[in-house]
C-alpha cells in the first residue's frame, strides 16, 4: 500500500546510528570476496528499531553473486539469512534484523528488489551504503529508506530511495577503545604524530569545506527558485549559525578631540588566536620531545646492539683460540705417543741383538 507523506516524514526524519565495528566488519567483507573486483558485497544489519531511532550494533557477510551485464539478474541466499538470524537471536535477543547493507559506491537498480526481498523480515529495512574506497574526502556512508509514495492526484505512485536526515557514527566505550587499538596497530609507525594530527585537521576542513559548499549550492537554489523553502532545514542552519562565535564584532568610534575614530574591538579574536597558538605550540613542543625521546631510545638501542656483537665477537675468538689450543695438545700428546713407541721398540730389538 502506498504511504501518505506523514509516513515519508517518519521514515526519512529518523536518526541512524552505525557503529564503528559495523563499518570494518564491511570493509574486511569487501577485502576478503571483492578486492580488485567490480563486484559489490551484501550483507545483513542487525540492531535496534525503536521508531525513531535505528542503532545497528552489528553485521554479517551475505553470498550475493549478480551478472553485471544484466542488474536484474542476481543470487542472495536468503536460506543463509534465516539461519544466521536465528543464531544471532539465540547469542542477543535485542539484536534484531533492521535492514542491509552493500558496497555501492551508489543506488542501483536492483536495490528495489532486494528491498522487497528484506521485507520479510522487518517492514521497513534500512539499506546502508558503505564506499569501501572512497574518493572524495568525507564519511563514505549513506542510509535509505525505500519509499512507496503517491505523488499527483493521478494515483500514480513513485516507488524509491530517500535519505535518512540523521546519519550518526557512535560507538561505545569499549568499541571506541577497540577502534583505537586497532587504528594503532595498523598505522604506519615512520609517520609521526604532529604529521598524522595535520593530516586529520586537514581532512576534516576539506570535509567541512564540501559541507559549506552543499548548503551554499542549495541556499542558491532556494533563491533561484529552483528548490522550495524547507523551513525545517532553514531552521538547522539559523541553530548552527547561532552556535558560531562572533568574530567580527562591530567597531567602537571613540571620540578624540572632536575626531570619531573607528577601532576594532577584537578581543575575542585575540584571545581565540592567543589560546589556538598556545595550544599548537604545546603540541609542537611535545612533538619535538617525543622525538628527542625516540633518537635518544634508538641511539642506546644501538650502543646496546654493538656491546652484544662485539661481546658475541670476543666470545667467538676465545672459543676458536680454546679449540685451537685444545687441537694443539692433542696434536703434541700424539706425537710423544709415536716417539714413546719408536723409543720402545728400539730399546727391545737392542735387548734381542
Amino acid at each position: 500500500m502506498p504511504a501518505t507523506t506523514a509516513d515519508t516524514l517518519s521514515l526519512v526524519t529518523r536518526t541512524v546510528t552505525v557503529a564503528p565495528l559495523v563499518l570494518l566488519s564491511v570493509a574486511d567483507h569487501y577485502g576478503r570476496t571483492a578486492k580488485g573486483t567490480r563486484k559489490r558485497v551484501v550483507g545483513v544489519l542487525l540492531g535496534e528499531n525503536t521508531g525513531q531511532n535505528v542503532r545497528v550494533s552489528n553485521s554479517f557477510a551475505v553470498p550475493f553473486e549478480e551478472d553485471e551485464k544484466d542488474p536484474s539478474v542476481w543470487f542472495l541466499d536468503h536460506n543463509f539469512v534465516e539461519s544466521m538470524r536465528d543464531m544471532f537471536k539465540k547469542i542477543n535477543a535485542r539484536e534484531k534484523l533492521v535492514g542491509w547493507y552493500h558496497s555501492g559506491p551508489k543506488l542501483r537498480a536492483s536495490d528495489l528488489q532486494i528491498n522487497e526481498l528484506f521485507k520479510k523480515y522487518t517492514p521497513n529495512p534500512l539499506l546502508v551504503i558503505v564506499d569501501v574506497q572512497p574518493k572524495e574526502v568525507g564519511v563514505p556512508t549513506d542510509a535509505y529508506f525505500a519509499v512507496d509514495e503517491i505523488k499527483d492526484v493521478s494515483w500514480s505512485t513513485w516507488i524509491g530511495f530517500e535519505r535518512t536526515g540523521g546519519w550518526l557514527i557512535n560507538a561505545e566505550e569499549a568499541e571506541e577503545i577497540g577502534v583505537e587499538h586497532l587504528l594503532r596497530d595498523i598505522r604506519d609507525v615512520a609517520v609521526g604524530t604532529l604529521s598524522t594530527r595535520i593530516t586529520s585537521q586537514l581532512q576534516s576542513l576539506q570535509g567541512l569545506h564540501l559541507r559549506l559548499r552543499d548548503i551554499g549550492q542549495y541556499l542558491q537554489k532556494v533563491l533561484d527558485h529552483e528548490l522550495p523553502i524547507n523551513h525545517a532545514i532553514l531552521g538547522n542552519l539559523q541553530d548552527v549559525f547561532n552556535l558560531l562565535p562572533n568574530l567580527s564584532t562591530p567597531p567602537t568610534t571613540p571620540r578624540i578631540s572632536g575626531q570619531e575614530t573607528q577601532i576594532e574591538n577584537s578581543e575575542l579574536a585575540r584571545a581565540m588566536s592567543v589560546k589556538t597558538n598556545d595550544q599548537l605550540m604545546a603540541i609542537y613542543i611535545s612533538s619535538l620531545i617525543r622525538a628527542i625521546t625516540a633518537f635518544h631510545d634508538l641511539i642506546e638501542n644501538k650502543i646496546q646492539n654493538r656491546q652484544q656483537q662485539e661481546e658475541s665477537d670476543s666470545k667467538r675468538e676465545q672459543e676458536l683460540n680454546a679449540s685451537k689450543g685444545d687441537e694443539a695438545k692433542k696434536t703434541n700428546g700424539s706425537t710423544n705417543g709415536d716417539q714413546k713407541e719408536e723409543q720402545d721398540s728400539s730399546d727391545k730389538s737392542k735387548k734381542k741383538s
